[in-house]
């Protein structure tokens, strides 16, 4: 493969549909975008031109909670090279939450990374849940809907009836401790039923940044078409209970005590 130049990512960013100006939610993975120009930093680097200076940029960078979070310290846990980069650079805000941070640059940086409640990670008052009310794109960058925290907001939204507690550590009075933190959490793998929600009402926008293969489309949309398939099947995004999904199978059990 050829390496990219960063103004062809641009060009490519501008033509996938970014909005100049506006508030863009990646979810990217640098092994599928490569070789660009510039490396991880290069990929940032287009991202910020393509947004231009009256646009935000915002990226997931959790951690795994094992440890008492600090924001300016704690180094992301799986979540890649191009958002570990980003959320140290100069200017660039990271939010509070101890396993589920994400990190801001822009106009808009302060008001999605300000704090949230721990649970729901990525509820309605979570970075997420800010990039969907400031009426934000969501960019998947060599990555699924397996990856996209917007459907958890979509959960959470829906009210849907399992959820599942993970240990977190946190800080209480100057003391480390362990605390659970609910969320809507599962394998993720029917996340992929998005695709077809979207392509289904052309709200989704596909096409190459790099090298990768990239999914654009407004949170809001996708929170609504969501929502939509929730109201009527709750279970919707769980994998079938036969199928043999450790994940799902406890997010079933969480419903009524025992898998359903």
């Amino acid at each position: 493969m050829r390496e990219v130049s960063q103004r062809e990512m641009v060009e490519q960013l501008r033509s996938l549909g970014v909005h100049t100006g506006g508030v863009l939610l990646v979810h990217t993975s640098f092994k599928a975008v490569r070789p660009v120009e510039g490396g991880p930093l290069g990929l940032i680097g287009a991202l910020r031109a393509a947004l231009g200076r009256d646009g935000t940029l915002v990226m997931p960078t959790m951690t795994d909670g094992e440890t008492v979070f600090d924001p300016a310290s704690t180094p992301t846990t799986d979540m890649g090279i191009t958002a570990e980069l980003f959320w140290r650079q100069p200017g660039v805000s990271r939010s509070t939450h101890p396993g589920g941070s994400f990190a801001a640059e822009g106009p808009d940086a302060a008001v999605i990374c300000r704090p949230q409640p721990l649970s729901p990670p990525h509820g309605p008052d979570s970075p997420v849940g800010r990039v969907h009310d400031l009426d934000g794109q969501v960019l998947l960058l060599g990555v699924t809907q397996g990856e996209n925290t917007t459907l958890h907001l979509a959960e959470s939204l829906a009210k849907v009836p399992y959820s599942v507690s993970h240990p977190c550590v946190v800080e209480v009075d100057g003391v480390a401790r362990t605390v659970m933190i609910a969320e809507t959490d599962h394998c993720c793998r029917n996340f992929r039923l998005a695709d077809d929600w979207l392509r289904a009402r052309g709200l989704q926008r596909e096409g190459n940044v790099g090298n990768a293969d990239a999914r654009l489309f407004d949170a809001r949309s996708l929170v609504d078409l969501a929502m939509a398939h929730l109201s009527s099947a709750p279970l919707t995004f769980l994998c079938p209970q036969d199928a043999g999904c450790e994940e799902c199978d406890v997010a079933r059990t969480s419903v009524t005590g025992v898998a359903t």
